[in-house]
């Protein structure tokens, strides 16, 4: 599965949500969904706009991990 890590990318920026949502011009809510990793899917642009926000790669929002299985 895919984790976002975008909480932990934003406390090393030291940017909060509301300033992050501005500059991706994204609302609140939606940015707060892909923070909690509830999100189902991400536009390229929208991860193109984080990243430039954050300075940062996808790779440091975005991580695969494995599954376990049940």
């Amino acid at each position: 599965m895919i984790v976002v890590n975008l909480d932990v990318v934003m406390a090393q920026r030291k940017i909060g949500l509301t300033e992050l949502a501005e500059q991706v011009d994204i609302t609140m809510a939606n940015l707060s969904i892909l923070k909690n990793n509830k999100a189902k899917a991400i536009r390229f642009t929208t991860l193109n706009a984080i990243c430039k926000a954050l300075n940062c790669q996808p790779g440091d929002i975005l991580e695969y991990v494995e599954e376990e299985e049940t």
